[in-house]
């Protein structure tokens, strides 16, 4: 298994996912400030591992903190992650459930604190992986066999704690014995199809074909793919999804080729607070992604951009959602709020 992130010898050690798949180079954190950097600079990205990362990060934070002034220094760590990205809501779930077991050792000695808050950040990165496979047993009777199966970004083991929730439900597929094979978008402006979720699948010797992203409607209507299988960043109350950029229109052709479109997440990446994805904020990120690959530019000087990282699917194109609880399908607010409850 991919070891995405892990906590050794009091660091946070991570994959450098932006030097994949030239170069397998690791990044040791040893301050929340570094971890904070490195989710902002996509060094981990994917909304379960930004979870799993923002718990570590707090635990750090404290690991390193004065005995003096330890609720402001919490407030201050907790808001250095906070501000690093802001679509994925398990960053913020993960900021949360530290922030409650920090309340509940509170007045405590202080390596208590700090034993407990290393405790729990683990628990997170574990409980993930559990996670994954779930969804991955849930979704896999999902995928039909002997057909091709179609993803965009990369939701597997690098944007989790390990397995994967989209390339987990392909996994569990495999390993159930389906004969299936993999369609990857490459994903631009950042290209983690191309670089991430290739490399991934080839990690596992699952045939995977790498397409451009203005090529996934000409293979969906070929009638060659069985299925979208895509992560989630954000789901709102309605089963609107918040995913990367690209994925509304993976989601539309999907439908006019009356191909189902399946989102795999956990119920960590539910939040039932917002009625629709109208209120999922949208992270704009910078020009030279665009403007730029790899370093070299690829529009002239000057050249206007707009950068959105994310796009949001309307429920109406998702067949189903699932969950490590469960699958769930239209209405989602009555199949949603059941998981949760």
């Amino acid at each position: 298994m991919i070891e995405t992130i892990q906590w050794i010898d009091g660091a946070v050690v991570m994959i450098d996912q932006t030097r994949l798949p030239l170069e397998e180079k690791y990044v040791t954190c040893r301050g929340y400030r570094e971890v904070a950097t490195a989710i902002r600079d996509m060094t981990i990205r994917g909304a379960p591992a930004i979870g799993v990362a923002a718990a570590m990060g707090v635990a750090l934070g404290v690991l390193h903190a004065a005995e003096p002034g330890l609720d402001a220094q919490m407030e201050e760590i907790c808001a250095t992650l906070a501000a690093t990205r802001p679509t994925a809501v398990n960053l913020f779930w993960a900021i949360d459930r530290m922030k409650r077991v920090y309340s509940s050792v509170a007045g405590q000695p202080i390596a208590e604190i700090r034993r407990r808050l290393v405790e729990e950040a683990l628990l997170v990165r574990e409980e993930d992986i559990a996670i994954c496979r779930a969804i991955g047993r849930n979704g896999a009777p999902l995928v039909p066999d002997r057909k091709t199966v179609l993803t965009h970004c990369n939701a597997g083991a690098l944007a989790t704690a390990g397995y994967g929730t989209a390339l987990g439900v392909i996994r569990a597929a495999v390993e159930d014995g389906k004969q299936i094979d993999v369609f990857a978008d490459e994903t631009r402006p950042f290209l983690q199809g191309a670089r991430l979720t290739v490399w991934e699948l080839q990690q596992d010797g699952i045939r995977t074909t790498l397409i451009t992203d203005n090529m996934a409607g000409h293979f969906l209507k070929s009638g060659r793919i069985g299925c979208v299988v895509v992560g989630a960043d954000r789901i709102a109350a309605n089963g609107d999804v918040a995913n990367k950029v690209g994925t509304y229109t993976v989601a539309v052709l999907a439908k006019e080729n009356g191909v189902p479109f399946f989102v795999a997440a956990p119920i960590s990446t539910l939040d039932l607070s917002l009625a629709s994805g109208d209120a999922i904020p949208i992270e704009q990120r910078a020009a030279e992604e665009v403007t730029h690959v790899f370093g070299t530019r690829i529009a002239p000087e000057g050249t206007l951009v707009e950068n959105p990282a994310f796009d949001v699917t309307p429920a109406r194109y998702v067949a189903a959602i699932v969950t490590e609880k469960g699958v769930a399908r239209a209405p989602f607010e009555e199949s949603l709020k059941k998981l949760v409850s």
